[in-house]
């Protein structure tokens, strides 16, 4: 049987300002000349333009809360875009939103205190949000442009941990979050490549009144879960984020595929 343990720890703070900045380049890169109306097949009813509008719009909204480090839930989205009036400039305008975010993170204690939707409420957990909110949008305009992406299986790891931990507060946007619950059933995803991490696992107990994400090593999980998928770090991050399906070759899956169906009906987004 394989050794298992969930990495317990983010990256280090620098890793993530630093890969936001690449992301939002790379991400500016691919749409940058694309036509804007090009359909984005994993973001339904999204045209590249919106896409890139969301994420540049994004980054400037989080980059709000760590300046003001908020204390309580915002009433409003609403910042100061400067959005071109040609989606055809989007993609510059994303670009251009990079040395703002930059200064603004290299500017903040990441121990500091803060509001955030998630586990951790400091202000590193907004560079680790954004980091993989605007990669997985890599991803989605790469895909639309037809392009094969490309994701380090390190930060495709830490990537997973951060989807897993912070996904029983997703509620807040995710409704369906909310209706996930089990009898006690658990879940498992496994990392297969040793860059992401061989033998890391993350597993998930679906309980009644809703469902956990198990730490290392807990005394009270299962020897075996009753579900397993196996596969690359970069392969199970679009897995949870519903960019890929369990059935593709991709992943090694066994134990009961009703509690995984059950998973996925309630959790990407």
């Amino acid at each position: 049987m394989e050794t298992t343990s969930r990495p317990g720890h983010p990256l280090p703070y620098d890793t993530y300002r630093q890969a936001i900045e690449r992301e939002t380049l790379r991400f500016a890169e691919v749409v940058d000349g694309a036509d804007p109306a090009t359909a984005v097949p994993s973001c339904p009813d999204w045209t590249l333009a919106e896409l890139a509008r969301h994420v540049g719009a994004l980054q400037r909204w989080f980059s709000t809360l760590l300046t003001g480090l908020v204390q309580e839930p915002p009433r409003s989205r609403d910042v100061e875009l400067g959005l071109p009036e040609d989606a055809a400039e989007y993609a510059g305008w994303v670009a251009a939103g990079v040395p703002g975010v930059a200064e603004v993170l290299r500017g903040t204690d990441p121990r500091a205190a803060m509001w955030a939707w998630g586990e951790d409420q400091h202000a590193r957990f907004w560079a680790r949000r954004m980091l993989y909110e605007t990669l997985v949008h890599r991803v989605d305009a790469e895909h639309a442009v037809g392009r094969e992406p490309e994701i380090d299986a390190t930060l495709a790891a830490d990537g997973v941990d951060e989807f897993l931990v912070n996904l029983p507060y997703a509620g807040l946007f995710a409704p369906a979050v909310k209706k996930l619950h089990g009898t006690g059933e658990t879940l498992a995803f496994r990392c297969a490549d040793p860059a992401g991490g061989t033998g890391a696992e993350w597993r998930v107990r679906l309980e009644p009144d809703g469902f956990r994400l198990l730490p290392a090593a807990a005394d009270d999980a299962p020897s075996e879960p009753d579900a397993v998928v196996r596969g690359q770090a970069a392969d199970l991050l679009l897995l949870l984020y519903g960019r890929r399906s369990y059935t593709e070759a991709a992943f090694d899956v066994s134990g009961d595929a009703a509690v995984l169906d059950h998973w996925f009906a309630h959790t990407a987004f």
